[in-house]
């Protein structure tokens, strides 16, 4: 079998479809939650921290050294947690929708019904052994 035949056969499988699929709407999703959280829980935690952005929070180990214009020489070393800080918001987040999402998806999606159990393979044998004694 050629590769471009066993290629078709794997992209014709219906869970690569299915796949592709959750991954582009998942991305699709992830722009979403960050427009949330850049665009309403940021500015609102940001106002609450007196109008400094959560990204912008850092922790400076040795600050920018200026020449007498002004000018930066030496750059400054900061740790900067804040946009670390600001990725968790967004995965907390998108993981409590998701969260949310498939509980309400649970609850809508009947159970399929399952088939009433046969009797186990012990019962058989003691039905057939119960029946040749009766004979």
């Amino acid at each position: 079998m050629g590769m471009i035949s066993e290629f078709k056969e794997f992209i014709a499988r219906g869970n690569v479809v299915d796949l592709a699929v959750g991954v582009v709407i998942g991305a699709a999703f992830g722009k979403i939650v960050t427009a949330l959280v850049d665009g309403i829980v940021m500015p609102v935690v940001g106002a609450a921290t007196g109008g400094v952005s959560v990204s912008d929070w850092k922790y400076v180990i040795s600050p920018a050294q200026l020449d007498a214009a002004g000018k930066e020489v030496v750059a400054e070393v900061a740790v900067k947690y804040g946009m670390f800080l600001q990725t968790v918001i967004d995965f907390v987040l998108i993981a409590l929708v998701i969260f949310v999402f498939l509980k309400a998806y649970n609850r809508v999606r009947k159970p399929a019904e399952a088939a009433p159990a046969g009797p186990s393979e012990e019962v058989l044998l003691l039905r057939d052994i119960r029946d040749a004694l009766r004979k």
